[in-house]
């Protein structure tokens, strides 16, 4: 299990305009570090996620940091091996280019200390949920209707081989004063330069459960669409960070 945060220097920022164009940045640098492509892209994937830090102006985004994570033991060696000059995308048909290759790499530490049972936590990047039998895909978009116990141990239970039973819930306050918390990110440019969007919810969310369970929903992240941008989280205490 690894977490590093790629930072660009102060004042510098990397522009884009749909989730995807880092995503795909991100891929050419796990496969440079030694990944093979069906270990982080496809169905059958391992493990990731990542968030992009920054803010928004229009339909414009401008990331100065990118939060990267795995639980996977494969993609950890990967990550220690991560080179900035490899996060570097362009996309000539539509006149995009991303570039991180100034950024600082720096590991973030394990949160999870001895005898921890409880941890508070914001939304990196938003969570994604499906509504169940919703053809085509429809988003949940009030996060206090959906069982994010369920939601988590599912996944988490997959990945781990073993059952994860975690206790997972939205802070109730936040959910009272802010009923409207979901966002719509922009994640992919499709055919004829259309755009692609899923419907996400930020809320701080508290988790409880065992040292390996919180550990490995720390390095997972939670919901669907992780390895494209979704469900990564970060400590409460700290907030998002530069």
């Amino acid at each position: 299990m690894y977490r590093v945060r790629l930072q660009l220097p102060e004042k510098e920022v990397a522009q884009y305009r749909h989730l995807d164009l880092i995503h795909d940045a991100l891929v050419q640098a796990w496969l440079t570090a030694g990944a093979a492509s069906e270990e982080v892209v496809g169905m059958d994937a391992l493990p990731w996620t990542f968030a992009v830090l920054g803010y928004h102006r229009k339909h414009q985004g401008f990331a100065h940091s990118v939060v990267v994570s795995t639980p996977s033991e494969k993609l950890t060696k990967c990550l220690q091996q991560f080179d900035p000059q490899s996060v570097r995308y362009a996309r000539a048909q539509y006149g995009e280019l991303l570039d991180f290759s100034n950024a600082s790499i720096l590991p973030e530490p394990d949160p999870i200390l001895p005898g921890i049972q409880m941890l508070g936590m914001v939304c990196l990047s938003p969570i994604a949920v499906s509504r169940p039998g919703s053809r085509p895909k429809r988003w949940e978009t009030d996060i206090s209707q959906v069982d994010l116990s369920a939601v988590a141990n599912k996944r988490l239970s997959r990945i781990a081989g073993r059952s994860v039973t975690l206790k997972v819930q939205p802070d109730s306050l936040f959910v009272m004063a802010n009923p409207q918390h979901s966002v719509l990110v922009q994640d992919k440019l499709r055919p004829k330069g259309k755009g692609g969007y899923v419907l996400g919810m930020e809320a701080p969310i508290v988790a409880a459960g065992s040292e390996a369970d919180l550990r490995l929903l720390w390095y997972a992240g939670i919901g669907e669409k992780t390895r494209n941008g979704f469900g990564c989280l970060g400590l409460l205490d700290e907030g998002v960070g530069r």
